[in-house]
């Protein structure tokens, strides 16, 4: 089915999915949609879609993804989407169409069971808290089909015991392991390889890039398509992913298996000794990042705070060539030993490399604290030939869909970040409009006379003008922050000038925060980075957005700055090429929260003046939905009382 009039016809007023959905909508900007990712599917190359919210864009490309007779690898942003789709979109589908085509679903390892170390924790014995939940485990382990760790709701993600009994790429004994034929990674590969349609999130596609990139094989099977969803994170994901990474934790995990290892193979005390001196200079190099002054999490490595940690560092280094080496002199006494051996020859090479001076002029080293755990990274700044290379070039086809890959009405930003301006292949662009009124729907209101988002007084300021918008709109509000600093002085202030509930990110996990705005129907959510987008709550419940600023991303932080160098390096502006199409897309984001149905009505407040006293301000206003503008409070309160708003 590749002609446009056969695919109006297939998401039409005659649609099989009317016998399914009874509030199935028909939307041209689907149809249209659909027809050009068949084509693309039929006919190769690269093309990035923008789909306007309501486009339904999940339809839009999974149905020519189901029909079609090529081997499609669909990537989404996160796990819930994957389960989304899995769960709920492609079986209306293949159940509407009759489809043979077999889809599976694809995790990262550590999602998966792991046999072996579920049978080693058990005979080995866990610390008592983590006993429970280790049984727990093993009565599942003996029920379980595929072995997903999704699948067992009685433990929470977070618990302790799951690292116990998953494995990862660095301490997963591959073929050599007892359990291989029963390994729930292998047999989730297997069923990939197997599938017409696998869907995977962006971690794992861009773990699998990377080992490629490396030369150290696969995770994915090859595909004939890739469609990447959410693309708009793509590039900021990529960089976490290429060139050199080395955590505390990966140190602490092989210090542990290491000292595990050497005790099923009955070492001597001296040899044991070994792995427990390293985990306390590890835990020594973890105190001191603690101790780093101010709330930054992200340094330039090495300078100044963060070069007080290379003494220790050095030390870790020099424990860690000791067990190395011994595990070396070992190796060939158990495959366990083996692996670890290994693992400490790669762990010590990259300790070496952070400890070096910088002699990578392309990359940029930068120390990352993650709760009590550090990361060190030196991530190329230019990620276009590898993304062109291993991404772009290797399959037939790559679709990158997203609601905002514009900035300005033009995708020359995204193209430049994603390296689709130099040679081959040439990206096609293809626009669904969002089918939703914004004229009559929704208006946005910038309160006048607010201060430089820079001034002390902004945020009493934001707040301020937030108060009456909040109160037109009888609560039902989320409150959008670039900074925690500034929620957290909403999050004081409001309880006391509102009789709204006042919920509140961090005060309890993300989806029970948005169950029980639901649930309350006039609530007031403060939320900052993980609400700008991902979030769906449609209906009167959602019926205001205020944004306190223009979401600029932190100028200290030290790969913004190493990206900006590079830019301006090579005749760039970093403004105009890298922080302002950013923000654009960010803003677009948490923008979108707002109108998210046909019936849908709403108010959109931005407090940061420079939309209307920058000369930038109008890429930022060029790049929203239509929607009508006003400055006095009147118009909003006339909006709810019926007005048209303007």
């Amino acid at each position: 089915m590749r002609q446009d009039g056969e695919w109006h016809a297939a998401l039409g007023a005659d649609s099989p999915l009317r016998r399914i959905l009874p509030h199935f909508h028909v939307r041209r900007q689907q149809q249209e949609m659909a027809a050009q990712v068949a084509g693309w599917l039929a006919e190769g190359g690269v093309g990035l879609v923008e789909a306007g919210t309501g486009t339904g864009k999940s339809f839009a490309y999974l149905l020519p993804a189901l029909l079609c007779e090529r081997k499609v690898l669909i990537s989404t942003a996160s796990r819930a989407l994957q389960d989304q789709i899995l769960d709920k979109d492609i079986p209306v589908l293949a159940q509407a169409w009759s489809s043979p085509r077999r889809v599976v679903r694809l995790k990262g390892r550590s999602n998966y069971l792991c046999p072996f170390r579920l049978q080693r924790a058990l005979a080995e014995g866990v610390a008592p808290r983590l006993a429970r939940d280790l049984l727990v485990v093993a009565d599942w382990a003996g029920r379980t089909g595929e072995g997903d760790i999704a699948e067992l709701s009685a433990l929470p993600e977070s618990s302790p015991v799951w690292p116990l009994v998953t494995s990862t790429r660095d301490n997963c004994l591959g073929s050599d392991c007892p359990e291989f034929a029963r390994c729930p990674v292998i047999a989730a590969r297997k069923r990939a390889l197997e599938a017409d349609v696998v869907v995977v999130n962006h971690h794992l596609l861009l773990a699998d890039l990377a080992l490629r990139v490396e030369s150290r094989g696969d995770l994915l099977p090859r595909v004939d398509a890739v469609i990447i969803d959410e693309a708009h994170q793509l590039a900021d994901l990529a960089g976490q992913y290429f060139g050199q990474h080395l955590s505390s934790h990966q140190l602490l995990e092989w210090a542990r298996d290491s000292r595990q290892a050497l005790l099923a193979a009955a070492r001597d005390d001296a040899e044991l000794g070994l792995p427990a001196r390293l985990e306390q200079h590890i835990e020594h190099w973890l105190a001191q990042g603690q101790q780093l002054p101010g709330g930054e999490s992200r340094w330039e490595w090495p300078s100044f705070p963060v070069q007080v940690l290379t003494a220790s560092l050095r030390q870790v280094a020099s424990e860690a060539a000791q067990l190395e080496s011994t595990l070396q002199s070992l190796r060939e006494f158990s495959k366990e030993l083996e692996q670890c051996a290994g693992r400490g020859e790669q762990l010590t090479g990259l300790l070496e490399f952070f400890l070096k001076p910088e002699s990578e002029p392309s990359a940029v080293r930068w120390l990352e604290r993650r709760g009590r755990g550090l990361l060190l990274h030196a991530s190329p700044i230019d990620l276009g030939p590898l993304l062109r290379g291993e991404l772009f070039a290797r399959n037939a086809t790559t679709i990158l869909v997203s609601a905002t890959l514009r900035v300005g009405g033009d995708f020359g930003a995204l193209e430049a970040r994603l390296g689709l301006v130099e040679g081959e292949p040439s990206p096609q662009h293809f626009v669904a409009d969002s089918p939703f009124d914004y004229t009559c729907q929704a208006l946005l209101y910038l309160p006048p006379q607010m201060p430089e988002p820079a001034s002390p007084q902004f945020t009493a300021a934001c707040i301020e003008a937030a108060i009456p918008v909040i109160e037109a709109s009888g609560g039902r509000c989320f409150f959008l922050f670039t900074s925690h600093r500034a929620l957290r002085e909403a999050a004081v202030e409001l309880p006391q000038r509102l009789d709204f509930p006042i919920l509140v990110q961090g005060s309890m996990p993300r989806a029970r925060l948005l169950d029980a705005f639901r649930r309350a129907g006039n609530a007031v959510l403060l939320g900052a980075a993980s609400f700008w987008e991902g979030v769906d709550v449609q209906g009167e419940t959602l019926s205001c957005v205020i944004i306190d600023k223009l979401p600029f991303a932190n100028p200290g932080d030290p790969v913004l700055r190493a990206y900006h160098r590079h830019c301006a390096a090579v005749g760039g502006d970093p403004f105009r090429d890298l922080q302002l199409p950013q923000a654009v897309i960010a803003l677009r984001q948490g923008v979108g929260r707002l109108i998210r149905s046909e019936s849908d009505r709403g108010v959109l407040t931005i407090c940061d003046p420079r939309l209307l006293n920058k000369g930038y301000g109008r890429i930022f206003l060029r790049s929203l939905p239509p929607i009508p503008v006003v400055q006095d409070i009147a118009a909003v309160r006339e909006f709810w009382r019926g007005g048209a708003g303007s």
